[in-house]
């Protein structure tokens, strides 16, 4: 089941990252960054609607896929937040840096729940839901005009990204306590076995 085309784009959102990282680095121009970028986020919608189309859900793709996504947006956060230029450009540093690093623990700490959730055989209390779609969608769309840089007619396409990678953030963290509210149970139980 590995080598069906969901699985196969999920496999190539993951080959997008380096060049990503590649052309970010080297300076090329935002509206290709931003573009392999959001091809890379199309996949990640494409993956999932042909699985379900096609009747080609398999355990490998229900794990790879949000991997994919983690590494994704982990990497370019770490790489907007690690350039001087992007920080001096934000409205605030600091909230930028805290914002970024609160949506990367969140899906370190949620892949780690989803885990041990699944271990103790409660995976469904953590399931993917609605709340979690919408802040993926948000953080894709924030990290692509982030990306961008420039400005676009008149529109301020960097600060519009950062106003919707703040509230990425605040999705994230709603999402997070939702997810550990759901959690709860199962771990008050079997903290008191």
């Amino acid at each position: 089941m590995i080598n069906t085309v969901p699985n196969l784009l999920t496999l190539l959102r993951i080959a997008l990252i380096p060049f990503i990282v590649v052309l970010y680095l080297t300076g090329a121009l935002g509206i290709w960054v931003a573009g392999v970028f959001l091809l890379a986020g199309a996949t990640d919608w494409l993956d999932g609607f042909l699985a379900r189309r096609m009747n080609q859900v398999s355990p490998f793709g229900e794990f790879l896929d949000p991997v994919a996504d983690k590494l994704m947006i982990a990497v370019v956060l770490v790489m907007l937040v690690s350039d001087r230029q992007v920080l001096n450009a934000a409205l605030s540093s600091s909230v930028f840096t805290v914002v970024t690093a609160i949506i990367i623990g969140r899906e370190i700490g949620i892949s780690g729940l989803r885990e041990w959730m699944a271990e103790v055989g409660s995976r469904t209390r953590v399931t993917v839901n609605q709340m979690g779609k919408v802040k993926t969608t948000v953080q894709m769309i924030a990290i692509t005009l982030l990306l961008y840089q420039g400005d676009l007619w008149i529109v301020p396409v960097f600060r519009v990204g950062e106003v919707l990678l703040y509230t990425a953030g605040m999705l994230t963290f709603w999402s997070m306590i939702n997810y550990l509210r759901a959690a709860w149970p199962t771990l008050n139980r079997l903290e008191k076995d």
